[in-house]
């Protein structure tokens, strides 16, 4: 499962850009990754797992700006295509899933 933040937060004052830059750390620091410049990306091994980590990004939602919060299956995330222009490009790794017998 992959959870996705979609983010777009006003960025006019210097209080502003503090607020975007501790929301995009904050994430970060959970454990997302940057897949363009205003989508982060995280893999989770569980919907239960996803959970924990979609309460936390609404813990540090900013009072201003527009935020999405999506999940996909490693399948849909898998049937993703990447262009680069018009030049398709390869999608990014998917996690491995472990398996304890």
């Amino acid at each position: 499962m992959w959870v996705l933040v979609f983010f777009d937060l006003p960025t006019e004052t210097q209080k502003d850009r503090k607020i975007y830059t501790k929301f995009r750390k904050d994430i970060m620091a959970d454990g997302f990754n940057m897949f363009q410049l205003s989508i982060y990306l995280r893999h989770c091994a569980s919907k239960e797992n996803a959970d924990v980590h979609i309460k936390r990004v609404k813990k540090i939602l900013p009072s201003k700006g527009h935020v999405v919060i999506m999940c996909i299956t490693d399948k849909q995330f898998g049937m993703m295509e990447v262009f680069r222009g018009k030049e398709l490009t390869e999608t990014p790794p998917m996690a491995q899933q472990l398996e304890l017998f």
